[in-house]
């Protein structure tokens, strides 16, 4: 087996939407296609990736760094024990030659939607969906059925006011969802908190919303929210303060007796390592949001459940941010906490199979071999004709 070429190309996913930091109006990611010259089903097997929304694409490090070292290296090298399957983990450590360790921003992206697609050609080889070669080999065989998932939405939209996210909401709740998700910070307090009980005029119980502040505020600011919205009862309150501020992450929940979450800008397995350590994260309470496509891969995820677990934390503690159908392989196969969907934005990457509905704020993984990319009509079309396979 060899791997003939890697595409890279930009695509679009540019939307009206903002948090309380960025908004998505020239918002890009990369698409790679990975073929081989392995045959299944008379078809060519050809991997396709893609990273998570919020980092933009990176074709830069892409063409000049990583494609070039693997379409270098000698083929058999990247190829498991049995000669007969890509090696992930070999075909990860050659891409990432001569990178110095920390730095884990932009290159980490990178490493997302590649090795996106390496998994993706290595499970339709194997003929077996990423999910099962997942649990069969990394989890004893073990998988969930059904896999707990909420939808990321409540974004500030120009105009939207109180009445439009009610129906979002609404939306949500009549497609099965039990949890959803909304943004605050991006306005003052009193208008967040008209909107956060707007949306539990809806969904009713306050165990059934999540906040997200996407890393706003300080520390008095995440406070005073903090102290404001415990009485909701609220399923968790994201990202208040800068990803990498640990000691505000750690005060706030030394003062806030509820679920908290952050990771999603937690682009590496020592990144996440120092938030245990350091920022007051609570493993019977608090949940780890560290997303694959952005954080150098499956790869290195894999890495960080092993980490995690060493330190006392339980994988169902983990609940990946981006919405799409990698981080459902992920949470079916090696039976993680749950994970997010994006069944509204960031289209037609967001969200996953057509065919497969919501149940009771859960859903199923595929049944065809590799991610499922082919099952999301819109997306599988836009990425042949970016990458033109």
């Amino acid at each position: 087996m060899k791997i003939l070429e890697i595409r890279e190309n930009t695509a679009s996913i540019r939307s009206p939407i903002r948090n309380a930091v960025i908004d998505f109006s020239q918002m890009t990611i990369s698409v790679v296609a990975l073929i081989t010259d392995a045959v299944r089903d008379g078809r060519p097997v050809i991997g396709y990736g893609f990273h998570s929304n919020g980092r933009y694409a990176q074709g830069g490090i892409l063409r000049e760094r990583f494609i070039p070292r693997l379409m270098a290296a000698d083929a058999d090298g990247l190829l498991d024990e049995h000669g007969e399957n890509l090696d992930p983990f070999r075909i990860w450590d050659c891409f990432m030659r001569n990178e110095k360790p920390g730095g884990h921003g932009d290159r980490a992206v990178a490493a997302g939607a590649l090795d996106m697609a390496v998994w993706d050609a290595a499970a339709k080889t194997a003929g077996l969906p990423l999910w099962k070669l997942l649990s069969e080999r990394y989890n004893g065989g073990r998988f969930d059925e059904r896999v707990a998932i909420y939808p990321g939405g409540g974004y500030y939209y120009p105009g939207k006011e109180v009445a439009q996210l009610q129906a979002e909401m609404r939306g949500y709740d009549e497609a099965g969802y039990r949890v959803a998700k909304m943004k605050i910070g991006g306005a003052d307090l009193d208008t967040d908190l008209r909107r956060i009980e707007g949306a539990l005029q809806v969904l009713g119980d306050g165990a059934r919303l999540a906040v997200d502040a996407n890393g706003r505020f300080d520390l008095p600011t995440a406070a005073a929210y903090a102290r404001a919205i415990e009485p909701y009862g609220l399923f968790w309150y994201e990202e208040p303060g800068d990803p990498l501020d640990y000691a505000l992450q750690a005060e706030l929940g030394a003062i806030y007796p509820r679920s908290m979450a952050t990771g999603e800008n937690l682009f590496s397995t020592p990144d996440v390592v120092n938030l245990i350590r350091f920022g007051g994260m609570r493993p019977e309470l608090d949940w780890i949001q560290a997303d694959p496509a952005l954080s150098y891969g499956l790869t290195e995820y894999l890495r960080l459940i092993e980490t995690i677990e060493s330190l006392g934390w339980s994988r169902r503690r983990l609940m990946p941010h981006g919405g799409h159908q990698l981080s459902l392989n992920i949470a079916a196969g090696l039976q993680i906490g749950g994970t997010e969907s994006y069944p509204a934005v960031f289209q037609p990457y967001g969200g996953f199979a057509d065919d497969i509905p919501i149940e009771n704020g859960t859903t199923r993984a595929h049944d065809t071999p590799g991610i499922g990319v082919e099952l999301k009509a819109e997306m599988f079309s836009e990425l042949r004709r970016l990458l033109e396979t």
